[in-house]
């Protein structure tokens, strides 16, 4: 009886299947999605030349533009915490993948360890999407006020402050 139920128990974990499945689904679509931005995009790059444009409209095409482009990287980051995500959940639950293992081009960022590698991995790339985010708020941010010119600037120490600690956390972590 304990055997059997042991081995149920242990093959619960199976359950997590799931979870990446669902997550390897959404970073496939946030890929697609933020590549038909891309192309999207790149296809009214033309409009950028035209000899119609008159001044003004060029800043606000090359204003909306550059949004988009935050946009872009934000969807392509996105994607890559939903993939880093089901493969650390796969890797940790399920199996290892020996394709990652045996292959040359594999990155390390794929190959999760624990389930601390996999948050320290995931809160890596979730970083880099607040930075981005801030990015895309800082290019539509009015500066009315000396105020506002100060929150920003203090926004951007406190950015660089959180990137120079964990850069700091994953040199004490090689060590």
């Amino acid at each position: 009886m304990e055997k059997i139920f042991e081995k149920i128990l242990w093959n619960s974990r199976l359950v997590v299947l799931a979870a990446v499945i669902a997550s390897m689904a959404a970073a496939i679509a946030m890929f697609y999605m933020a590549s038909v931005d891309a192309v999207y995009m790149i296809s009214h790059l033309g409009d950028y030349a035209s000899p119609s444009l008159s001044a003004a409209e060029r800043v606000d095409l090359r204003s909306t533009t550059v949004t988009h482009v935050v946009e872009i990287v934000d969807g392509y980051l996105l994607a890559t915490v939903l993939l880093i995500f089901s493969l650390g959940l796969y890797e940790l639950f399920v199996s290892k993948i020996d394709h990652a293992e045996g292959s040359e081009s594999a990155s390390n960022v794929l190959m999760i360890t624990s389930l601390d590698d996999l948050k320290s991995r995931l809160a890596k790339v979730v970083m880099m999407i607040l930075v981005v985010r801030y990015f895309e708020f800082a290019l539509g941010m009015d500066f009315t006020t000396p105020m506002d010119l100060l929150q920003f600037a203090a926004g951007i120490a406190l950015l660089g402050i959180a990137l120079y600690f964990s850069h700091m956390a994953d040199k004490g972590a090689d060590h």
